[in-house]
């Protein structure tokens, strides 16, 4: 009898900004390791950029796929050629990290004790969402072994205990979910010719007829086919059962737990973006599931189960047969790039996976693996003494503990409030900049509502009073025209001319909105009369006092959202001016826009101040333009006086124009990091708002007008340590308090100029708060220590 082997690789608390400890384990199945290692991955912050890359461009191909609410943008241009390329430079950076020196022990101990013809499972076992959703599988030693497949593990987990019933059949659960778009006819096809089995189809159900059947019976294995998808954390996913319908796997948290204590061994979802089912479904101690990590296209989906099914049942094992299935798809990489990437294995690391033969109860499950791991700790003490010749070692050693805890409690977050209000300050010190001129906003005031022929207008803007501004408008020629107005509904049947117009004109862009699953917002659907791509969300990043800081570019609608656009409405009118010069959204190799010359960065969740926040999409920093007030930085005119013809055709003439309304009954205002004259936060309307944010495109594609930045963490870390090196030879070398104070009042204050003077002249947002905060701490911590030194002597 061939005995498999069990690797486990544990992953201990880390990030790729610092590092990851790693635990190996090598043992056979079903017994204690034989063998434990340690090593450690280095810092790799690039690899999560170029997966992020690879993974924009792989979900912006032009392929008909079974994610739900994924539409692909004319103006995204991705192709096979450029996938297959950032995906090897993907494999070549990742099989790099992999060679570390420091990673060495690992790699020599499995090469020790593991032969290449041993059947090997390989468990990887963290809760890191990133080192998850990079392609193990590309490992050059799992290639190596031609009988290993990787599988990731939960870090909690514990055997399930139930009483296997022994059966002529394999009891198959198969939920075929929402079919839209969809081919699922194959995959029943495909499980219907699978022998000894006894399969129970649920076609698109309720939620009461898919938990009842998860309750009354006993299944062997849980099937599901349709759409899903991951939340950007990856903590949690959502299948579509039908059309109208969708589940989490905590609604289903009961059900699916009676299920395994039932003897339900397998589920597998052959849908989109499910490694956040994964990883919600291990919580309920399943033994085993397979997932498709990214979206998927029907041919990948089908052709994988196809391949998977007749390995399993013709006596491969789980692992074995999924590594088969997955090779095999490599056969569609000239249609459907980077297929064999899309299956992975998430496992309970207390079960050992059944063979299908057991599943048919020819022999008794065996027992479930108990890993005992060891964990191992490495812990360097370093005692400083007191003596003279070593005190500068001793500041040094003073100043990092001090920024180090600093930056420790920034990381965490607890100095974001504190840090965003410093930012804000500094902002509203920058002098005022002059207008922009190529933008003219038409508002609708609370005059022009009620002075609007209707009766009862639907919102803000009548369809017959739209129709007239449109109309007037385009005699003047302007360059786009953004209509920053919800309009859920088609327009009037007595009104042909005005669906026309939105149908056919070039220069319109309008906005929608996209579900929020946070706020529980359902979104707002887009005009129909207007065509996908010239639709953006207007969907806004608000922090937590309220205030818009960020700027959202794109975002990737859920499946169930009305609203599909994926380029903000900023972004759409912004291109269709910026195309009259030549200029077009491009990529950068690690995933960044490129407008003319200037490279957008998307911020990360810890950017600067900024610590732990939800950077999905493509988010920068909103880079207000200022003439005196917000408001007024860019020329505006009434719909009444548009509507009268009232205005200068120069003013519209090859122009944006925006279209929104400024009355406060609409309710449709912002928080700024400004105030007015009185004190109070300025806010202002969301079409001012939106020609802020295209203000901001422009200025920094046509003139190159800094967009803001923040330094890397390694950059901020070492002015963070600067400054608390700083306070330490202050306190050592002025020793009267008087003059100390009189000292940390400069240092502060050049802090202050220095932070200020960076952010007019770079555009660049540097720690001010952690600095302050090491600098004083520092200070009093030194000075406090020479007051007891000198007390004691």
């Amino acid at each position: 009898m061939t005995v498999t082997k069990l690797v486990v690789l544990k992953f201990g608390k880390g990030s790729f900004e610092t590092g990851f400890p790693v635990t190996l384990q090598i043992g056979e199945e079903n017994s204690r390791p034989e063998s434990e290692v340690i090593g450690e991955l280095p810092p790799e912050r690039e690899l999560p950029l170029n997966f992020n890359c690879w993974q924009g461009i792989y979900r912006n191909l032009d392929f008909a796929a079974r994610p739900k609410g994924l539409p692909k943008q004319k103006l995204l241009i991705s192709n096979d050629r450029e996938c297959l390329e950032v995906a090897q430079q993907l494999r070549d950076r990742f099989n790099y990290w992999l060679q570390s020196e420091s990673f060495r022990p690992i790699r020599e101990k499995w090469l020790e004790k593991l032969q290449t013809s041993d059947i090997i499972r390989v468990i990887l076992q963290t809760q890191d969402y990133q080192l998850q959703k990079l392609p193990w599988h590309l490992w050059e030693l799992i290639e190596r072994y031609p009988n290993a497949e990787i599988a990731f593990s939960a870090a909690i987990y514990e055997k399930v205990n139930f009483s296997p019933i022994s059966t002529a059949n394999v009891k198959i659960l198969a939920l075929l979910g929402d079919s839209s778009g969809v081919d699922i006819a194959t995959d029943r096809l495909l499980l219907e010719q699978l022998p000894n089995t006894e399969i129970h189809f649920l076609v698109e159900p309720s939620c009461e007829d898919l938990t009842d059947n998860l309750w009354q019976q006993n299944w062997d294995i849980l099937f599901f086919a349709g759409h899903s998808s991951s939340q950007s954390t990856g903590e949690t996913g959502q299948i579509y059962i039908n059309q109208t319908e969708s589940l989490t796997i905590s609604q289903l948290k009961y059900a699916l737990k009676q299920a395994v204590e039932r003897g339900l061994r397998l589920a597998i979802f052959n849908s989109c973006d499910g490694l956040g089912l994964a990883r919600e479904f291990a919580s309920l101690q399943i033994p085993q599931l397979i997932v498709m990590r990214e979206p998927v296209p029907d041919r990948v989906a089908q052709t994988f189960l196809k391949h998977f099914l007749q390995a399993y049942a013709g006596g491969k094992s789980l692992y074995l047969a999924v590594r088969e299935a997955r090779e095999r798809l490599q056969g569609l990489d000239g249609q459907f790039p980077c297929a064999s990437w899309l299956p992975v294995i998430y496992q309970n690391l207390a079960e050992i996976p059944p063979s299908w033969q057991e599943l048919i109860g020819i022999r008794a499950l065996g027992i479930g693996h108990e890993a005992l791991v060891s964990p191992t700790k490495i812990q360097n003490s370093k005692n400083v003494g007191k003596h003279s010749k070593l005190r500068f070692f001793w500041l040094g050693c003073a100043s990092l503990v001090i920024s180090s805890l600093v930056v420790g409690v920034r990381y965490l977050g607890m100095l974001q409030g504190w840090e965003l209000q410093a930012f804000d300050q500094l902002q509203r010190l920058r002098p005022d900049e002059q207008p922009d001129s190529r933008l003219l906003v038409v508002t609708i005031t609370e005059e022009d509502v009620q002075s609007q022929s209707q009766e009862k207008p639907q919102g803000s803007l009548s369809d017959e009073s739209l129709l007239k501004l449109l109309q007037q408008l385009e005699i003047y020629q302007p360059q786009a025209i953004g209509l920053d107005i919800y309009r859920d509904r088609p327009a009037k049947a007595e009104l042909p001319e005005l669906a026309k117009h939105l149908h056919n004109s070039k220069h319109l862009s309008a906005v929608c909105r996209v579900s929020d699953r946070q706020s529980e917002h359902p979104g707002i659907k887009s005009p129909p009369e207007i065509p996908l791509e010239r639709l953006g969300f207007s969907d806004l990043v608000i922090d937590p006092d309220n205030i818009v800081r960020r700027h959202l570019l794109a975002l990737t609608p859920p499946p169930s959202s009305p609203c599909k656009a994926q380029y903000a409405f900023s972004v759409q009118v912004a291109l269709r001016y910026l195309a009259a010069h030549n200029i077009s959204l491009k990529f950068s190799s690690d995933g960044a826009w490129k407008l003319g010359k200037i490279t957008f960065q998307p911020l990360t969740a810890h950017t600067s101040g900024y610590q732990s926040i939800d950077a999905s999409g493509h988010q920068i920093l909103l880079n207000y333009r200022k003439e005196r007030s917000l408001q007024k930085f860019v020329p505006q005119v009434t719909l009444t006086e548009v509507l009268a013809g009232k205005i200068n055709p120069s003013t519209v003439k090859n122009k944006i124009i925006l279209i929104g309304t400024t009355a406060e009954s609409f309710q449709d205002y912002s928080s700024t990091p400004y105030i007015t004259n009185e004190g109070a936060i300025e806010k202002i309307p969301g079409v001012i708002l939106q020609a802020q944010m295209i203000s901001q495109l422009l200025s920094a594609a046509l003139d190159g007008r800094s967009l803001l930045w923040a330094w890397s963490i390694w950059q901020e870390i070492i002015w963070i340590w600067g400054w608390s090196i700083t306070g330490s030879l202050l306190a050592w070398y002025v020793r009267p308090l008087f003059y100390l104070g009189i000292a940390t009042s400069i240092a502060i204050a050049s802090l202050y100029g220095v932070c200020f003077v960076i952010l007019i002249q770079c555009s660049a947002w540097i720690p001010l708060v952690p600095s302050a905060i090491a600098l004083i701490s520092s200070i009093i911590l030194i000075a406090y220590w020479i007051r007891d030194f000198s007390h004691s002597a």
